[in-house]
């Protein structure tokens, strides 16, 4: 029992340890902030000790920040003691931090109260702080209308002041975060809220912060509802009820009108945006004179998408909620990002600028004022030298030579004269010198441009937060999805995803992979949403084309012909009812410009989709380089293979499948309208369809989806092959294609429709592969030599008497199934070889001469190198003597028992072969150029297979072939002898077989063939056979 309670008091110490020290983290935090606070002798000032006053506030901000936190985790009581009891029980003693730490706890029970306690020494210094603000806030807190009034933003309103430098007294107030002013005013007076019954301006900062929004953030989606906060607090206090009015006066307020101020606030923003981009983009040397204004606006911009993200969580019951749903936010997104962009790329020119006016005129109007002043300390003198020395010593030539500035220590040192100059009995005090804190806030801001860019537009722009807001995230992107005006700008949500490694702090490393994770799947959700959309549009402008396509095929001609017969001829007009068929063209023909067509909306959408993509070329997202318009070729490639494959329209049940040449049409369609794409983005076409043609070679794509490869390999084998194996479908060397038999019943498809595979007609003729199932047909063929092999192995020794072979063929039973097997491969053989051919013509002449150079190889001296030389002419559409698909196929077909059984089968067709004369179908076709039960591809798997077989054996071909010869003729001759007889009918047809086999063969010759069978006999049998070929001419 007592390992039991070791064992599991250990487990809880793992899994509370983050929590536990968490707690002490914050516990000493406060110690230590308690402790240093002694500012209530210092004096703050906004719009003068800028840097020293917005660090205090936000001292305090955070401070309280973490302590409302604490008192949100609603189990940190139940956590801290059971880790406190875990470790007595592991350790014997409780944890030393745990009596101050449940001392903490317990104090912030009820954390506001806890607060104001705390901060009521401090309550000078803090109120003090925050009216510094007065200044400020009420400026930066205007409306739409008085934005528009001013000409906010605009380089265009006076064009004479347009090369004049944009500067202020309070340049560092004027893209300060509207939502940490407000933080500030919010959370300070409610820490010390005692001015706020006494000072006017306090009530009157106050009110103005209540009426901006509902919620500020405390830390990323942390927020707090203002309104119900300190409402809720005051009502604990004596003599608050006017401000417990006021709060429920300024939250009616914002209910009823905030959400159409913010949203007027945009609509200015976004033009106002806009034009600054177009001038600056035409004129990026006004970037200099104007870098305030590029901050204000970015930092107007964040606020305000800022304040709608806050919002959009939680909407208030209000009568006009669309106030806090904008579809139009993507423009500003993106417009944001284009300053962004510009302030980057012309980084040169803005450290051009502002060096010379660094070393020109701060430098200047820093010493004069130095010199002016009536009193100055010897630290605070040296100080002040050394900012003019430094700014006095700068030349364009350091730009020129592309130098790094670093002017860290500059502001750093006006921080710590802030810092001396503050102190109530200070000899000097900054704030009696006003002039001194504008030059020197003016050159900080100056030294940024130099030196921190980067820094600046994070500070101006920073949009982070919404990594932490996936809902109302994902909102906005798909409500800009919705409005084509929009589609333009979505690739700004993809480009805020690389704000998101802002938000991580180097003291909190375990949290940035969970981070950078939701950044990429922010970024490719958004891209592929974006590509999905594009790919669709251009898929259907693809089908739109294919469709007027296939109207221009000459299958549609036979009606406008007839047509035009029927008017030449003055015949019948239709009736009323039968509807006119439009001709081709008629689409493009109209009356009225203003009318807008569903292809001009389709092209008008894919222009917008297209702009979006083709805004940049990457962007990188924590070390991720991201390219948008790849993810439109991956969309493409998976949609336009599911494409393709649709309009083979194959259908399992009906065995129905589209003809390949109109599917060849309709790829050429789509393929050429898929090239218009690259007038709207920068992609590789080519690539796409190459990758796209090549997939569908094989069996599955890159998806693990069928392709039109398995899906017309099985309609053949099916369909077609299976009829020809039948003697339904003939093929026909003549006319290189097949051809249905007449048959009484009707033809589900015409055979040569689906087999003419030369000129337009072929349809990628390398996706075919038949290894597979001539594989199975020979080892079928494999099982009836085994089950004859005394047979023939006799056979073999006896071919040359007649009587003992005579004997030995009555001895075979299943020398027609040996033939028919042979038949079927034939016939998938010769398909093959039609491809093949056909693939001559679209193969690479370029490549044909160093390919036809490799002739010089012999199979005898290299095998290996021969077949690699044939596998690269094969693919080129060039014959070979031997298949290397088939010697790849029967590789493992090396033994000796393999050797014996593929001679013993060559002797097998051989003595077989006499008995095709008795099927009335095995006559010789002149108009085919074959025979009716398709036998005359025998000759071309016999010459095929003994190539393959005896290649992968290593054997010679030639002396198998002669041999094959030898027996074939010795038994064909026999049927001379026979000429009553009636398996004798069809004898001739069965001479020019064994014609064929020699004629295919380039391991046999005609003088072979001579040596064992008289030329006579052939002579006379071609007679024969072509004198009973009808033969028509005219």
């Amino acid at each position: 029992m007592k390992r039991f309670f070791h064992t599991g008091s250990q487990e809880i110490l793992v899994a509370l340890t983050s929590y536990y020290y968490s707690f002490i983290d914050v516990m000493e935090f406060r110690v230590r902030q308690l402790r240093s606070w002694h500012f209530y002798l210092l004096k703050f000032v906004g719009t003068v000790n800028f840097d020293f006053t917005k660090s205090y506030l936000d001292l305090i901000v955070t401070y309280t920040s973490v302590i409302m936190m604490l008192s949100r985790i609603d189990d940190r009581k139940v956590l801290t003691a059971m880790y406190n009891c875990a470790h007595e029980m592991s350790n014997g003693n409780s944890d030393p931090s745990y009596p101050r730490l449940g001392q903490m706890i317990l104090e912030y029970d009820h954390p506001w109260k806890k607060l104001t306690e705390e901060f009521g020494p401090h309550t000078k210094s803090v109120t003090g702080a925050v009216l510094s603000l007065h200044m400020v806030y009420p400026r930066r807190n205007l409306g739409a209308e008085q934005w528009r009034s001013a000409q906010l933003l605009s380089l265009l309103s006076v064009p004479a002041d347009m090369l004049s430098p944009a500067c202020c007294e309070t340049m560092p107030c004027e893209y300060l975060p509207m939502e940490v002013m407000e933080r500030w005013i919010i959370l300070g007076f409610l820490l010390c809220h005692s001015s706020l019954n006494t000072n006017q301006a306090s009530q009157d900062l106050w009110k103005m912060a209540l009426r901006s929004g509902l919620y500020i953030t405390l830390i990323r989606d942390e927020t707090i509802n203002i309104h119900k906060v300190t409402e809720d607090y005051f009502d604990t206090l004596k003599g608050y009820s006017k401000r417990i009015a006021d709060i429920k006066e300024c939250r009616e307020h914002v209910i009823v009108n905030c959400g159409a101020i913010h949203k007027e606030k945009r609509q200015f923003l976004r033009n106002a945006i806009k034009e600054l981009c177009k001038i600056l983009e035409d004129e990026p040397g006004l970037l200099g004179p104007k870098a305030l204004y590029v901050c204000m606006a970015l930092a107007f911009s964040r606020d305000e998408v800022l304040w709608l993200v806050r919002h959009s969580e939680n909407v208030p019951k209000t009568k006009t909620p669309e106030d806090y749903i904008d579809s139009q936010l993507a423009e500003l997104l993106f417009y944001t990002e284009k300053l962004k962009t510009l302030m980057c790329r012309h980084s040169r020119v803005l450290q051009r600028y502002h060096l010379q006016y660094l070393a020109q005129f701060d430098a200047l109007a820093l010493n004069d004022t130095i010199q002016n002043m009536n009193v100055c300390p010897e630290e605070e003198s040296v100080l002040m030298t050394s900012f003019v020395s430094t700014l006095s010593a700068l030349t364009v030539k350091q730009v020129e030579n592309g130098e790094e500035f670093d002017f860290r220590a500059l502001r750093l040192d006006w921080l710590r004269l802030q810092a001396y100059t503050s102190v109530a009995k200070a000899p000097l005090c900054l704030k009696d010198y006003p002039d001194l804190a504008k030059i020197m806030n003016m050159t900080e801001f100056h030294t940024k441009m130099m030196d921190d860019i980067d820094g600046v537009l994070r500070e101006t722009s920073d949009l982070s937060i919404l990594c932490f807001y996936p809902r109302v995230f994902e909102k906005m992107f798909s409500q800009g999805c919705e409005d084509v005006l929009m589609q333009r700008y979505l690739i700004a949500f993809p480009l805020v995803c690389s704000h998101f490694n802002q938000c991580t702090h180097q003291m909190c490393p375990e949290e940035m992979d969970a981070i950078e994770k939701r950044s990429l799947r922010f970024c490719v959700t958004f891209l592929e949403e974006i590509a999905k959309q594009t790919c669709s549009i251009v898929l259907e402008i693809c089908a739109e084309q294919c469709n007027l396509d296939d109207q221009l095929l000459p299958k549609h001609c036979a009606h406008t012909i007839s047509t035009a017969r029927n008017k030449k001829q003055k015949k019948q007009v239709p009736k009323k009812g039968e509807v006119q068929r439009e001709k081709p063209g008629t689409e493009s023909m109209r009356k009225d410009r203003a009318v807008v067509t569903n292809m001009d909306k389709l092209h008008l959408t894919l222009t917008e989709l297209c702009s979006s993509l083709n805004y940049c070329n990457h962007f990188t997202v924590w070390d991720h380089v991201i390219i948008p318009p790849e993810y439109l070729l991956s969309q493409l490639e998976i949609n336009l293979a599911k494409v393709i494959v649709r309009m083979a329209n194959y259908n399992k049940a009906t065995h129905e499948i589209t003809r390949p040449s109109d599917l060849l049409a309709g790829i050429k369609a789509y393929t050429s309208s898929l090239y218009t794409l690259s007038r709207y983005l920068s992609v590789d076409v080519t690539r796409l369809v190459k990758s796209v043609l090549l997939q569908q070679t094989q069996p599955l794509d890159s998806q693990g989806d069928q392709t039109i490869t398995t899906l017309y390999t099985s309609w053949y084998l099916e369909g077609l092959l299976r009829q020809a194996s039948s003697a339904l479908i003939i093929h026909c060397p003549t006319m290189h294609c097949f051809v249905n038999q007449p048959n009484e019943n009707e033809t589900r498809f015409k055979a040569e429709e689906y087999s003419d595979v030369s000129g337009e007609n072929l349809l990628l003729p390398f996706t075919i592969s038949w290894s597979n199932n001539e594989q199975t047909l020979h080892t079928e063929c494999r099982k009836l030599v085994i089950d004859n092999m005394d047979v023939l192995v006799q056979i073999r020794s006896n071919f040359d008497k007649p009587e003992a072979m005579t004997n030995l063929q009555s001895r075979l039973p299943a020398s027609e199934n040996v033939l028919k097997r042979m038949t079927i491969i034939g016939v998938i053989l010769s398909f093959r070889a039609m491809i093949q051919a056909a693939l001559g013509d679209v193969r690479i002449n370029a490549f044909l001469g160093s390919i036809q150079e490799q002739d010089m190889i012999s199979p005898e001296t290299d095998i290996k190198a021969t077949l690699s030389v044939f596998e690269l002419a094969s693919a080129a559409g060039l014959s070979c003597d031997i298949d290397p698909a088939l010697v790849t196929a029967i590789a493992n077909m090396r033994t000796e028992e393999e050797y014996k059984l593929t001679y013993l089968l060559l002797i097998y067709v051989a003595v077989s072969l006499p008995i095709l004369a008795v099927d009335p179908n095995s006559y010789y076709s002149r108009e085919y150029g074959g025979h009716h039960n398709n036998i005359h591809c025998l000759a071309t798997a016999i010459n095929q297979l003994s190539a393959a077989m005896f290649t992968a054996q290593n054997k010679n071909i030639e002396q198998h072939l002669k041999e094959f010869l030898f027996v074939a003729s010795s038994t064909l001759l026999q049927l001379g002898q026979n000429v009553e007889r009636t398996d004798s009918k069809n004898r001739d047809s069965i001479y020019l077989l064994l014609h064929m086999i020699v004629e295919e063969s380039p391991f046999l010759s005609q003088d072979m063939l001579e040596k064992c069978f008289p030329y006579a006999l052939l002579r006379n049998a071609y007679r024969d056979v072509y004198k009973s070929s009808i033969i028509t001419l005219g």
